[in-house]
């Protein structure tokens, strides 16, 4: 015990309700540590656990025009030609990604500590 770095303890009491509501906000934010989760509460006052779900769908999007325009543009050198078709993938494409990109915006607006 003397080689430990916090020496002080801190205890309360709660309610069931209490208690039944901090495992709630525990499950929310993904922590399964009660004492972590506290310790965080208490020294920050907030933790924010952010769903990255439609920024790994961005970063694909993103990925797929990439790899199109490459395609496009090799077709191009090579032929002197651009199709409609191609125009118009890449606009679906980019018409995607701009759509992903306003559906996080707004998330991120929502967002208030």
């Amino acid at each position: 015990m003397e080689n430990r770095k916090r020496e002080q303890r801190i205890f309360f009491r709660v309610s069931e309700q209490e208690l039944a509501l901090i495992a709630e906000k525990m499950k929310l934010t993904g922590i399964q540590n009660r004492e972590a989760y506290l310790k965080k509460m208490a020294i920050d006052g907030h933790i924010l656990n952010l769903d990255l779900s439609d920024m790994q769908k961005m970063i694909y999007l993103l990925g797929n025009a990439a790899n199109n325009l490459n395609q496009i543009a090799k077709r191009v050198n090579i032929s002197q030609n651009i199709y409609k078709d191609d125009i118009e993938d890449l606009r679906e494409n980019y018409n995607k990604l701009w759509e992903t990109s306003k559906t996080i915006l707004n998330r991120l607006l929502k967002i208030q500590l």
